[in-house]
């Protein structure tokens, strides 16, 4: 829909149809004869490309003849192209990704309880039936990039890993712990959590160890790419406390905004979490060329002077940082030097190129 939108005039190579996909796998350099005829200076969409590794390194070679074609190379998975080992294209790309929606993209349509309840993926948040349709969605990517490529051999297995690991939602990733869960092997945990990685539907935060001046975790949080996947996957029960998977789906859904507006910004910031081993955490690190920043989150209405602490003791140690806390209340608060921010606004007013320093002071009441 984008590719259609920004490039109306574009040629297109969609590789969902059967014809095309059948002819470019069993010779990819035909992509020449699709291309050859084309005006300098014309845009080629290619749609899935990486279900035809090849492609690209006819397309580097058609790069070559310096004609002025433009390649937009779109793709669901990057397992396929980093297995086999192709040509990634490297210094004559640009990489960019897309996430679900931002707040700020949906306007006066965006809810939080919603976006809490069923997520911001595009495809789910323009259906009538968004719950069946997160179902899809989980089940298209199961069937085709796992089942179809031939990624794991025990569907079953796969199943036990996606529910146990949704345990570790917005927490520190211990994989002997999914591995006893789910009943497989260690090294198969690690396969099935990299491949989640590859198939763009998780991602794992990494610690913040610079200037440590205290023992520090080592091993990563992790989080579903989007909140309303996370409640998919995630069984419930009655024994289950609706709080807690409330409060993993809010910090999920404060991680997929700051993800977004890091991407679509263009300041190359790094995301990662801080957490010592006497277990003092704070949620989000935000560091890059235009400062240090470090977040909190909180689903509580209220505001304890016990919610500081973390934050207060970052602080300490990086007396240059800026730092704030989110929670669900309705109120700008300032407390004992910390900024208190409600969730929903603050996500409503974060903005792809809007620092986090005048945002964090520009949230009104």
């Amino acid at each position: 829909m984008w590719t259609k939108k920004v490039f109306p005039k574009a040629q297109r190579v969609n590789l969902l149809a059967m014809e095309t996909l059948r002819s470019l796998s069993a010779r990819p350099e035909r992509l020449k004869d699709f291309v050859m005829p084309l005006a300098p200076g014309t845009t080629v969409v290619i749609d899935e490309v990486q279900k035809v590794p090849d492609l690209l390194s006819v397309v580097h070679d058609l790069m070559e003849e310096k004609r002025g074609w433009q390649f937009i190379l779109t793709g669901s998975s990057a397992r396929k192209l980093k297995r086999e080992g192709v040509d990634l294209l490297a210094g004559r790309a640009l990489t960019r990704s897309m996430h679900p929606f931002l707040a700020v993209e949906l306007g006066d349509q965006f809810s939080l309880e919603r976006a809490l309840e069923q997520g911001l993926l595009p495809v789910v948040w323009s259906s009538e039936s968004p719950a069946e349709a997160l179902k899809s969605y989980i089940g298209t990517y199961v069937r085709e990039e796992v089942q179809a490529e031939g990624l794991v051999r025990n569907l079953g297995n796969f199943h036990r890993f996606l529910e146990a690991i949704s345990f570790s939602q917005a927490s520190v990733l211990n994989v002997s712990n999914v591995a006893r869960e789910c009943e497989v092997e260690r090294k198969t945990v690690v396969g099935f959590a990299d491949l989640l990685e590859d198939l763009l539907l998780s991602v794992r935060l990494p610690v913040f160890t610079r200037r440590a001046k205290r023992k520090l975790a080592d091993h990563p949080k992790f989080y579903f790419c989007d909140a309303g996947i996370f409640r998919s996957i995630r069984p419930q029960g009655p024994l289950d406390a609706g709080g807690d998977v409330t409060g993993a789906a809010l910090e999920g859904l404060v991680f997929q905004h700051l993800r977004a507006w890091n991407a679509y910004g263009g300041d190359d910031h790094s995301l990662y979490y801080w957490r010592t081993v006497a277990g003092v955490e704070v949620d989000f690190v935000i560091y890059g060329p235009r400062g240090l920043w470090a977040v909190e989150v909180k689903n509580t209405v209220r505001v304890r002077p016990q919610d500081l602490r973390a934050l207060k003791t970052f602080k300490e140690d990086f007396p240059e940082a800026k730092v704030f806390l989110l929670y669900r209340g309705k109120d700008r608060l300032e407390m004992s030097g910390i900024l208190c921010l409600p969730v929903e606004k603050f996500l409503r007013a974060l903005t792809p190129g809007r620092p986090l320093d005048a945002l964090s002071g520009g949230v009104p009441n």
